[in-house]
């Protein structure tokens, strides 16, 4: 039986009237947020807050990376309808144990508070990830060309994007009101066949790089991870762990790698200003 799919997507912005600081008034741009209740096979999984842009690939990957579904296979339907604002996700097996799963959350620090089910280390592979090299100036290259795929971000601003890169090429770009969302459609894709995802080496995010990102990434098999943003302590533990390289607060000419051993080639470094220590600390 093949895959049905409801193919329910919503524009990402609206627009409202806003009044600026002369008190003149205008259309803006701002990034819509809708609610959106999963169920697996008739079971209530969670209600996400999402743009609304991918709703199919969001839910798959959301189950895909809390472990509820282990292949692609599995999936049998994928249905949306907005004026329920519902979600049904029909597999043809279930966890044994998803009611232990269900029962066991943990608030994270996710934008909106995203929850993780159960145990999810225990999904993550136990193998170390491939150790994929980084040239320096292909992350150089790679930060320009990010830039271009951020459109729902400069008309609206209000969102996290998150991105699956082979090297300096940009694969599949995603936004979505939080960068878990974002990880979570990218993942949905990977099932769906949406994107070219099988060939991506590295991960890229606006958001912090906190444990669930490290899982989730780990989870896709990819074994570095980008971000203009800085690190937790738990998010160097299991990166750690799996042999995930971190590269933080990605913004210009500044990085800093974590874990990066002698996979990261010093091909382009930059000449040293005055005050540049200092903003690399602040980022």
């Amino acid at each position: 039986m093949s895959l049905t799919r409801s193919h329910a997507r919503l524009p990402a912005t609206v627009e409202i009237e806003v009044f600026d600081e002369f008190g003149e008034p205008r259309r803006q741009a701002i990034a819509a947020e809708r609610a959106l209740t999963l169920y697996l096979n008739r079971r209530e999984i969670v209600t996400l807050m999402t743009l609304g842009d991918d709703p199919e690939a969001l839910v798959v990957g959301y189950l895909r990376n809390q472990g509820l579904l282990t292949s692609c296979d599995d999936l049998m339907a994928v249905h949306v309808d907005w004026e329920v604002e519902a979600a049904a996700v029909l597999t043809r097996h279930l966890p044994e144990n998803l009611e232990e799963r269900l029962g066991q959350r943990t608030v994270t620090t996710g934008c909106g508070q995203g929850t993780v089910f159960g145990r999810l280390l225990d999904a993550v592979p136990r193998r170390r990830l491939a150790e994929t090299p980084l040239r320096q100036s292909t992350l150089y290259a790679l930060l320009e060309t990010l830039g271009e795929h951020n459109q729902t971000y400069r008309s609206a601003g209000a969102v996290h994007g998150c991105a699956l890169c082979q090297q300096a090429q940009v694969l599949d770009f995603v936004e979505d009101v939080g960068r878990h969302n974002a990880v979570d459609t990218l993942a949905g894709r990977q099932w769906l066949a949406e994107a070219e995802s099988g060939r991506a080496d590295i991960f890229y995010t606006t958001g912090r790089l906190t444990s669930e990102m490290v899982l989730k990434v780990a989870q896709m098999g990819i074994g570095v991870l980008v971000s203009r943003s800085g690190v937790t302590q738990k998010g160097v533990e299991l990166a750690a762990r799996f042999g995930v390289m971190l590269i933080a607060r990605a913004k210009g000419r500044h990085f800093q790698a974590i874990h990066s051993g002698g996979r990261l080639v010093l091909d382009a470094v930059p000449q040293r200003r005055p005050g540049d220590r200092a903003a690399n600390r602040r980022g």
